[in-house]
């Protein structure tokens, strides 16, 4: 056995050993934990912002573009929102135990109830928020997690992890309920995703690249979360001022996140009085325009939009635009090519939004809203572990009862069959 992959059972096996104890303390003993987390993120906050500026500063000498260094930056705004996101997710009802019950024709009391997937392995890429707020959702749901975050955010990582860690210590429950991967080898990653009866469960949460790497590869149950190829179709009976105000903001309130659109499609009927005003608008917030050969004639100054650009998740503030002849033709055309993750129309009828909330494969579907609203935090869960993009075992943002699974109690009195 090699080296890495002796360390990783090692890691393994400690996280198994924690979970026994995690999945059996009670919802009072893992909320307490959570709140000492946040008070923690907070005490420890100059440590915490001397490390990510290590970080920072090595991905600005490697070339990191600036949308991805946003990702990666840790400012007090956002560390207060990590601590304010574990008493969120603290403050929420316990998920384990609960369910429902019935009783059998014959007797028998039969009880469906939550219980912990087990011990998750969570793969990200550059941005250290995910490291507490997986932690956090982890240890309200029982589950122990072993992180693996990406290089450019190790030195942030580990100074969140030593955080949390010392939390769990002054609170009673096992340090190794959560656990980071502190190297930046990828074989770690390999073998953690490839060591049979290992994980119960790896979730990647990141680009194309990473998913697939991980979705190849695994030799565990994965959940798919991540990539957002996301669109914004603006119908031929939109409202412009309504359009353009969702359309800027889907695009650049935050473009390095994966809720963020990515391309534009404009029904052919609407485009020669829109596609100008959207130009305007958007290039006043800076953002590089590529257009199909349609668009290109009544926006003559941008670059082509080829294939592969539609098939891009920039992560900057970029966006493809492309005009369509139908609404129908819009759904295929994200169909082809997006992450199945978010999607928007924006229309004057309530038929056409069925419509399109019909014919498009998403996990969420917006109707005049932004795209941006996809995050656990807008939809209620506190927080989030990732957003699903497939369809088993959980669709779109994962919360707490998305890390759990079932359990049957079944109590009898001698009854056969």
């Amino acid at each position: 056995m090699d080296k890495i992959t002796q360390e990783t059972r090692f890691l393994i096996q400690n996280a198994k050993n924690a979970e026994k104890t995690l999945s059996r303390a009670d919802g009072k003993s893992r909320a307490a934990a959570l709140y000492a987390i946040a008070d923690r993120l907070i005490a420890d906050q100059d440590e915490i912002f001397r490390e990510n500026r290590r970080d920072l500063d090595a991905a600005r000498e490697g070339g990191m573009r600036a949308s991805l260094l946003d990702r990666l930056a840790l400012n007090e705004s956002r560390l207060s929102g990590m601590a304010q996101g574990a008493r969120k997710v603290a403050a929420l009802p316990d998920p384990l135990g609960r369910g429902e019950r019935w009783t059998h024709e014959n007797g028998m009391e039969i009880q469906r109830i939550r219980v912990p997937l087990g011990v998750l392995g969570i793969i990200y890429e550059a941005r250290p928020n995910v490291t507490a707020d997986a932690a956090v959702l982890c240890l309200k749901s029982g589950n122990a997690v072993i992180l693996r975050g990406g290089k450019e955010a190790l030195y942030s990582n580990l100074a969140i992890t030593r955080s949390i860690r010392a939390a769990l210590k002054e609170t009673g429950l096992p340090e190794d309920c959560v656990q980071l991967i502190d190297s930046a080898d990828r074989a770690y990653t390999t073998a953690l995703i490839t060591i049979e009866d290992g994980l119960d469960a790896a979730i990647p949460r990141g680009g194309r690249e990473l998913i697939r790497f991980i979705k190849t590869s695994a030799r565990v149950p994965v959940i798919e979360t991540g990539a957002g190829n996301c669109h914004v179709y603006v119908h031929h009976d939109a409202d412009p001022e309504l359009a353009l105000k969702v359309l800027v903001n889907a695009k650049t309130s935050r473009p390095s996140v994966c809720n963020a659109a990515e391309h534009l499609l404009v029904h052919q009927k609407i485009a020669p009085a829109f596609l100008p005003a959207a130009q305007k608008a958007l290039s006043d917030a800076g953002v590089e325009l590529r257009g199909c050969a349609r668009t290109r004639a009544i926006l003559p100054g941008i670059k082509e939009a080829t294939d592969a650009d539609f098939d891009t998740e920039y992560n900057d503030l970029i966006l493809s635009i492309k005009v369509v002849d139908s609404l129908q033709d819009a759904a295929e055309h994200i169909n082809r090519h997006g992450t199945r993750h978010s999607e928007a129309i924006l229309t004057k009828s309530i038929d056409a939004g069925r419509a399109f909330s019909d014919l498009v494969d998403a996990a969420c579907v917006y109707i005049n809203a932004s795209t941006r609203f996809t995050d656990g935090e807008e939809f209620g869960f506190g927080a989030e572990i990732g957003i699903s993009t497939q369809k088993l075992h959980a669709r779109g943002p994962m919360g707490l009862n998305e890390l759990t699974s079932i359990k049957y109690l079944i109590t009898g009195s001698g009854q056969t069959r």
